[in-house]
Parts: structure tokens; C-alpha cells; sequence
């Protein structure tokens, strides 16, 4: 009966079936074939004629050849995703016919359905000037990109080969970093996304991904992003409350539409760190969503992709100096498992001891060792332990080989990775020399002095001139308070001798004190991108304020006799709670004298005062 009542579908149609049209343009008649690309060009195109058509085209796809590309490229352009479920169907049927009897067409299919990765935009004009290019609030946005998920799936199942086609029109249409946070959030969320069901590309995808936010981290010192922080904070309280509502209203109604929540308060003053900020959210939650199945960490899924972030972090990461934020995505993976970050450690220690990796990788190498060991809560102090006997060691073994000789002297250009290696041991003793000598005392001392810092400092290689001053002040200070070496002399005989680098600028020759010539950076220094430092701050070493009685004692030497019972309040400090980095942390963006080389290097510069 419902369907008897039911009136029929009324269709506008000219010029007999499809395949007669087909048949008629191949022998040169050609006027039903424009009309026919008229009636599919036609913005007002019902639903009705769609299906109508599309279904005669899945029956006729062997006459679309090269030859009717033009043709081809105008059904690719019908409005099929915003339409009702019955021409979403039909038109999947008919790409899975068309690519499947026409590879031809394969491209230009990829390219249709990438295109549709991100929001549509909307052009508002006024006076015939285009006054804006937003992102359109679509309330279909999540369904849209299922379906065109499900459209690459089908392209898949009938062409094997898609990946090897797709990932170059993956790049192609990656949107420039300067495009809308909403624009960029879902093209990676849904790059992502295919990583799920084509693994052969995940590599390349998040080496992608990677690359563009590499991008964005160096565009954005972190310098600036303060800087914009402490502006925004500072700006009219009245009109910054109200944009900040006007912002939770938008945010709201993305909230919907998506699982990244921001709220006002969270926004970054900062447009491009803003940016990196929602897609580092995003990886964050990839990784974690890859990691686990049903709440519980999958072994086998989080080695897999262990290594893929691996490769991209040797590709990309470590010959890119002084990037602040996205090699935490290392750092966030290796906190699942302790065997991970082993890996990881075990990784970087084998580039550092290579001597045929340039000199510039096994220096970041090293910088990354000593930055995880100081920052990762998740390393146990028997982990510290066994990373300090090997880089210790190796240290040593190198100031066998070249204390003696043509090439025994303070050179960073002969001996870099030398002294990147000092560096991250002192860096690493800073921040663990507290757990390292907890408990028990007597033995703590014992495993400090067996590591011989005073042949170290004391070679003629003198690496207290090389290493950032701020580090090697505070570890001056924590081994004279130990007794594990005087290093005062030698650093007053430094300072009377400080490296000068001339260089040439505009205004002629310049000479500046140089007081990082390693140019290094402490790669996991704070993570100050507000939404996403939720994730990391968890299992983050904060640096630990040093009080006046702190520097107090550091100051006094702990004595011969001293019982491993004895209370000692800079030993016996409590597990850094702050929420941000103050005082003297030897971290690289507090600094008041930087690197002439690079506007990111140099910690800030530590004073504690020489013995009387």
C-alpha cells in the first residue's frame, strides 16, 4: 500500500539512456553529451537525478575511458557526501565499479575523496573583496569523514595497489600551517585515521605529520610563546573575558563535533603555537589509542609502533636543533612501558658511540640522553645507574686515547660528542644525585666516587670550559658538598681565559664570549603548550627551586664521619612538585647570556658562591 500511494520519483531527462549518448559522442554528435554534462554541472541537481544517474554510470563505466575524463572529473565534483543516504550509497557503488574497470581514474578518485579531509570553507563577499575564508560549521562533519573513510576503503579493496597512489596526494593536500586550527586538527586527525586501516603507509604518514610540526616548533620559540602569554595576560581584562566567552561558545559547538576540547583558558596566545598545541593533542591520543585495546597496553602494538616513531625520530627529530615540543612523542611512548625507554636510551647511546655518525648527531645524542635521564619520572634509579656507568666509562676510555698526544686540548670541534656526553652526566647528576645517595648514604658516596669525576675534570680535554656554565656550577657545588671533586680552581682559571668567537656582521667584525660552544639544548625542557602538557606533566621531573638554605648548604662539605643516618635536607628533598620551572633550573630558555650561534642554547647562568 505505501508503496502504491507513494508518488514517483520525477526526473528531468533528455537526450535517451546514457549508454546512446556515449554511443552518439563517440561517433561525433556531440550536443545530448554537453547537455548531459550541463544536467550533472547543475547546482540545483536533486537527489533523485543523482541516483538516476550515477546508477545508469555503473552500469556503463566501461565507455568512461581516458577519453571522458572531463566527464569523469564532473561526476567526481557532484555535492554526493551532503546528500541523503541513498545517493551516499550509490555513489560508493559507483567509484568501487569505476576504479575497479578504469584505473585510469584512480588518481583523480584519491584526490576527490583527500579533498574532503577537511571542513568546507565558506567565502563571504563584500564590495567584491573577499573579506573571509572561514571553516563552515557543518553538523555532519564526523559523518562526512566516516564516509569518506569508507570510500577509501572501497577504492582499496578493489585496486591493491591504492597506498603506493595515495600517499603522494596524502602530502599534496597537507593544508599550509597557516590554514585554521580547525583545518589542520582534521586533516591529521583523519590522516591518522588511515593509518588504521592501510598500516603499510603509517610510517609515512606520521613521518608527515611529523614534518609539518617540526614546522610549526621551530616557528615558535619558546621565548615568543611566553612572550605572547605574558601579553595576553597582561591585555584589558574586560575585553579578554569577553572573546574568551565568545570562544567556549565556538568551542561548545566543536565539542560536538570533535574530541579535542578547548576552552578559553587553555587557548594559546600564540597562533601558531595554538596550532601545534591541538595537534600535539591529537598524536598524544593516538599513540595511547594504538597502544592500548580495551583499556589494557597491547605489547605487540606498542612495539610496532615504537619503531615507527623511532625511525621517524632519527629521520627528522635528531638532525633538527632545538625543536621544544614534538619529541615528546618519544618521551610520551617510552612512559608505557620501562623496557621502551631502555630501548630508547639503548638507541641514542649506540649513535652517540659511533664514531662514524657525523659529530653534530652524536652531540644531539647526547643531549637527549642526559635530558631523559634527568626528566622522566618514569626511569628508575637503577636505570640512572647503569646509563651513568656506561657513558662514564666510555668517557674514560676516550680520555685514555686522547689525553696524550696532538690532540690533548680543549677543542669542541675535535672532541663534541666528548663533551656533549660531560655534559649530560653532570646534567643527569643535577637532577638525580638525590635519589642516587637516598637511603643509604655510605653506599650512594661509594658508587659516586667509583665514577671518578675528578680524572674528568681534571684532563686536559677540560670540560668544565666547554659545558653550559649553569651546569657546571651546580654540579661544582653538589661534588664539592660530596667530596667528589674540587672543581672551583679550574673554573676560575676558565673564567680568565674565556673562549672568544669572532664573528662577522653587518657593522664589521664582532667578538663575543661564547658561553655555549657546544650550541647544545636540553631537549626535554618544560612543555609549555597548555593543553597538551596535561599529558606529559604527569611523568615530568619539575626542577626543584633551590632555597637560600639549599645554597647554604651546598656550600658546607658533608664530612668524612658522616652517618648514613644523619638527616641532610638538600639530600633528603622532597619530590619536586612545581608546576613550572623557576629559580636556577639548568634548563635552556631561562637564559640571560644565549648562544651567539642560536637564539636557543644557553641555560640560565647558575651562581653559587665560591668557598671562602
Amino acid at each position: 500500500d505505501e508503496f502504491i500511494s507513494s508518488p514517483p520519483r520525477k526526473t528531468v531527462r533528455f537526450g535517451g539512456t546514457l549508454t546512446e549518448i556515449l554511443l552518439k559522442y563517440e561517433k561525433g554528435d556531440t550536443t545530448d553529451f554537453e547537455l548531459l554534462k550541463h544536467q550533472l554541472s547543475d547546482p540545483d541537481i536533486k537527489d533523485a537525478q543523482i541516483i538516476n544517474w550515477l546508477h545508469e554510470f555503473r552500469t556503463s563505466v566501461a565507455y568512461l575511458t581516458k577519453e571522458l575524463e572531463q566527464l569523469v572529473n564532473i561526476l567526481l565534483k557532484l555535492p554526493w557526501l551532503r546528500r541523503s543516504r541513498e545517493v551516499v550509497e550509490e555513489y560508493l557503488g559507483f567509484l568501487g565499479n569505476l576504479v575497479s574497470a578504469q584505473t585510469v581514474h584512480l588518481r583523480p578518485c584519491l584526490r576527490m575523496v583527500v579533498s574532503q579531509f577537511v571542513p568546507p570553507r565558506i567565502t563571504i563577499r563584500e564590495d567584491d573583496v573577499d573579506i573571509s575564508d572561514s571553516d563552515d560549521d557543518d553538523e555532519n562533519l564526523s559523518e562526512n569523514f566516516n564516509t569518506c573513510h569508507r570510500a577509501l576503503q572501497t577504492v582499496v579493496r578493489y585496486v591493491p595497489s591504492t597506498p603506493q597512489f595515495l600517499m603522494p596526494i596524502l602530502v599534496e593536500y597537507f593544508p599550509f600551517i597557516n590554514k585554521s586550527e580547525r583545518t589542520l586538527e582534521c586533516y591529521v586527525h583523519n590522516l591518522l585515521r588511515v593509518t588504521v586501516y592501510l598500516p603499510t603507509l603509517r610510517l609515512q604518514i606520521l613521518e608527515l605529520i611529523v614534518e609539518k610540526l617540526l614546522k610549526l616548533d621551530v616557528s615558535t620559540p619558546q621565548q615568543d610563546i611566553e612572550d605572547a602569554e605574558e601579553t595576553a595576560n597582561n591585555s584589558g581584562s574586560e575585553e579578554k573575558s569577553t572573546e574568551e566567552g565568545l570562544f567556549d561558545m565556538e568551542e561548545d559547538e566543536e565539542r560536538k563535533r570533535n574530541k579535542v576540547v578547548s576552552s578559553g583558558s587553555e587557548r594559546m596566545a600564540h597562533p601558531l603555537a595554538e596550532r601545534l598545541d591541538i595537534l600535539m593533542t591529537i598524536l598524544f591520543s593516538y599513540i595511547k589509542d594504538v597502544c592500548h585495546v580495551d583499556g589494557k597496553l597491547s605489547i605487540s602494538n606498542t612495539k610496532d609502533l615504537y619503531r615507527d616513531l623511532v625511525s621517524v625520530f632519527d629521520k627528522l627529530i635528531l638532525p633538527t636543533h632545538a625543536s621544544c615540543h614534538v619529541q615528546y612523542f618519544m618521551f610520551y611512548i617510552c612512559s608505557f612501558k620501562l623496557g621502551l625507554a631502555e630501548a630508547f636510551l639503548d638507541h641514542l647511546w649506540k649513535k652517540l658511540q659511533d664514531p662514524n655518525n657525523p659529530s653534530v648527531i652524536r652531540q644531539t645524542a647526547g643531549s637527549y640522553i642526559g635530558s631523559f635521564l634527568a626528566r622522566a619520572k618514569f626511569i628508575p634509579v637503577v636505570t640512572v645507574k647503569a646509563c651513568l656507568d656506561l657513558l662514564v666509562n666510555w668517557m674514560h676510555k676516550y680520555i685514555d686515547n686522547q689525553d696524550t698526544g696532538a690532540n690533548a686540548y680543549c677543542d669542541v670541534a675535535l672532541h663534541g660528542p666528548f663533551y656533549s656526553t660531560c655534559q649530560a652526566v653532570f646534567y643527569t647528576l643535577i637532577f638525580r644525585h638525590k635519589q642516587l645517595l637516598d637511603g643509604n648514604l655510605r653506599k650512594g658516596l661509594s658508587y659516586l666516587q667509583s665514577l671518578n669525576f675528578e680524572r674528568i675534570v681534571m684532563c686536559q680535554l677540560n670540560p668544565l670550559k666547554i659545558c653550559i656554565p649553569s651546569v657546571v656550577n651546580l654540579f661544582a657545588a653538589i661534588t664539592r658538598k660530596y667530596q667528589l671533586v674540587f672543581c672551583y680552581t679550574i673554573i676560575e682559571r676558565n673564567n680568565r681565559q674565556f673562549i672568544p668567537v669572532v664573528r662577522s656582521g653587518t657593522g664589521g667584525d664582532l667578538v663575543q664570549t661564547c658561553t655555549n660552544p657546544l650550541d647544545s639544548f636540553f631537549p626535554f625542557d618544560p612543555y609549555i603548550l597548555k593543553r597538551s602538557k596535561k599529558t606529559i606533566d604527569p611523568l615530568y621531573q619539575f626542577w626543584e627551586e633551590l632555597s637560600a638554605e639549599d645554597l647554604e648548604n651546598l656550600k658546607k662539605p658533608i664530612k668524612k664521619g658522616t652517618s648514613e643516618d644523619e638527616d641532610d635536607d638538600f639530600l633528603k628533598g622532597e619530590t619536586p612538585q612545581n608546576d613550572g620551572v623557576v629559580g636556577i633550573a639548568p634548563n635552556s630558555y631561562e637564559s640571560s647570556t644565549r648562544s651567539p650561534v642560536s637564539s636557543i642554547g644557553s641555560p640560565a647562568d647558575c651562581y653559587v658562591p665560591f668557598p671562602q
